[in-house]
This record gives structure tokens, sequence and C-alpha cells, in this order.
């Protein structure tokens, strides 16, 4: 497993010092960085799929695209076992308790990402059964527009979201 080097951190003074430093297997960091690159690798997403945005998300999640690659190979479908819930599709005014009380029961630390335009802003339906936007319900750290948003779109909303925890880097 390669190391990550945390930028502004200096092991040696010279070239040969820190190459053998590397080579030895040190490494320094605060407990916070620790604790948020171990958040950023090991994210376990709730499924919430409503509409069409969930076909695309489970796409992301099979072998072609395979969000294993950042620890995300299994959906969890308790929100007890999740830390990131993916409103993937429109949100009905009936469905936003429920996805209020699912990402209540979410354990600290928690975070969303809403796909599609459908759950960013009610899409192409500006009528009374619909929620206009999940943002209304839950606090949304990602945005994933399209109508639906490909595989490789979620992706890059995930890495996104992995950067945004890294830089937290909280403890409570």
């Amino acid at each position: 497993m390669p190391v990550q080097r945390v930028s502004g951190v200096q092991l040696g003074r010279t070239e040969d010092e820190l190459r053998e430093e590397a080579e030895r297997g040190i490494l320094t960091t605060t407990v916070g960085k620790a604790v948020a690159w171990a958040r950023k690798n090991s994210m376990w997403p709730a499924t919430f799929g409503l509409a069409c945005c969930a076909i695309e998300m489970m796409a992301a999640g099979a072998a072609h695209y395979d969000l294993a690659r950042w620890g995300m190979e299994i959906f969890r479908a308790s929100p007890r076992q999740a830390d990131l819930m993916i409103v993937a599709g429109r949100v009905s005014q009936k469905m936003g308790p429920v996805l209020r009380q699912i990402y209540d029961q979410m354990p600290e630390p928690k975070w969303v990402i809403s796909m599609g335009v459908c759950a960013s802003s009610g899409g192409m339906f500006n009528n009374y059964g619909l929620i206009q936007g999940v943002d209304t319900i839950v606090p949304v750290d990602i945005y994933v527009p399209g109508c639906p948003p490909r595989p490789e779109m979620l992706m890059y909303g995930i890495l996104r979201l992995h950067e945004k925890v890294q830089r937290e880097a909280r403890l409570k």
C-alpha cells in the first residue's frame, strides 16, 4: 500500500535522509489527519435510490466502475452502518420525512451527496408532489448534476467528498 505524503511535512533535511526515513517506514502525522484519512478511505454509503438516478448509482457500484477502489464496495441497507447517504432521484413529499428519519439514524460524522438534478433542485418536476431540493430536508455536502448523471459523475462527486473529508479532519 503506497504511503500518502502530507503536504508541508518534512521528514529529513536532505533528499538522502528523506529517502532513508521513508525506506525505514517512518510516517509522522497528527491524530486528526490520520482519522480523516481512515474516514476518507472507508466510507459506507446508504442507498436511497428513488428514481432513474438509482440505476446509475447501482452501475457505479458494479464491476465496470467499481467503487470498491475507494473502500465503498458494500451499500448498506441499515442507516446505523452507513456514514454517507447518496440521495439519487426525486424526493416526494411523502418520502421527505422518511429521508430525514434515515439521516437522523446515521452515526456521526455523516455526509450527503445529492445525485441528479431532481434531488438537487426538483428538476423538470415543478409541482406540489415533489420536494424542490433535498437540501431543504438534510444538509447536502456534494451536488452531482445531470439527468441522470453518469456513474463517472457520481465517482467524481465521491472524490470531491473525499477531499472535503480529508481537509476537515474533525475529531469529537
